[in-house]
């Protein structure tokens, strides 16, 4: 269940991965809660970068330190994810609004 908010609304939770090829893992290079996840969310559209919107695996990525690499457990999660952004990205159409079949 997301965080609430005192409101009772859900609270925006964010995390952010960097990965480049020779990686041995994505690392968590931001993450926050509230009006810092919308900031990260805000900046990351903002570059054209992907934001895939997963409660679930969010939660989880949340509780890597930052600078840390995602655990194993994770791996397969986000090199579904990974994988998926790749292809959405060589056949040009705009991630944003596409939902991956396997993730979403």
């Amino acid at each position: 269940m997301p965080p609430k908010s005192k409101d009772g609304e859900p609270r925006a939770l964010a995390v952010a991965l960097k990965y480049s090829p020779g990686d041995s893992a994505p690392t968590v290079v931001a993450k926050g809660r509230g009006l810092i996840a919308e900031e990260i969310i805000s900046r990351a559209r903002e570059h054209g970068i992907f934001v895939h919107e997963s409660p679930e695996l969010v939660a989880l990525l949340s509780q890597v330190n930052l600078d840390g690499q995602i655990p194993p457990q994770l791996y397969i999660a986000v090199a579904e994810l990974l994988a998926w952004i790749y292809q959405v990205e060589r056949e040009g159409a705009p991630a944003e609004r596409l939902i991956p079949e396997n993730l979403g």
